[in-house]
């Protein structure tokens, strides 16, 4: 039980730190940690490297409560720190208005109500001409496409992306995007809702 407030007042203080620099925070630490995972690009940081960032960061924790830190978000136990959700972790899930959005995206294909959808549901709609890589040229519009589809945890393997699939990796991209008019646009761009 010690071990789990630990960790309860740890999380405080690290929300607390970040809070103190400002609203940008967590999309710094989000750059900090997709640059020190530049060499693999696994989305992942080990222990070292997740207290690097933090310290980067300005996040001022001993050795012991980043070490707490890490073991808690370290789900699988493999050593790494999964950084969309460590952010999710952090930031917490999408606000209402956030949520609303990715609801009526997902609602927008889903329309039999069975709780998934297909990825060929979403190519006709999902716009990616916009994606950096595709208008700098190191991409196509396909590739960007895939990228896309590979972002979700396909637990199943089956091609088909659930509402928790979808809920998880947009509480991902919601964590990293700060401002809600920002996110909304987003949304409204990449899904064409109204």
């Amino acid at each position: 039980m010690q071990g789990q407030r630990g960790v309860v007042e740890v999380l405080a203080s690290l929300r607390q730190q970040l809070e103190k620099r400002g609203s940008k925070s967590i999309r710094e630490l989000g750059r900090t940690f997709r640059a020190l995972d530049s060499f693999d690009g696994n989305k992942k940081v080990d222990r070292q490297e997740f207290a690097v960032g933090l310290r980067e960061n300005g996040v001022n924790l001993s050795a012991q409560e980043y070490g707490v830190l890490f073991d808690y978000f370290d789900k699988d136990r493999d050593g790494t720190v999964c950084f969309d959700e460590f952010l999710v972790g952090i930031r917490g899930k999408p606000n209402q208005r956030r949520q609303a959005l990715v609801d009526k995206a997902f609602l927008k294909f889903d329309k039999d109500g069975n709780g998934y959808v297909d990825a060929a549901d979403l190519r006709g709609v999902y716009n990616c001409r916009f994606h950096p890589k595709v208008q700098s040229g190191q991409m196509t519009e396909a590739q960007a496409f895939a990228e896309f589809l590979g972002s979700f945890n396909d637990r199943n393997r089956d091609g088909k992306i659930t509402k928790d699939e979808w809920d998880e990796y947009y509480a991902a991209v919601s964590s990293s995007v700060d401002n809600d008019d920002h996110f909304v646009q987003l949304m409204k761009t990449a899904w064409k809702l109204d």
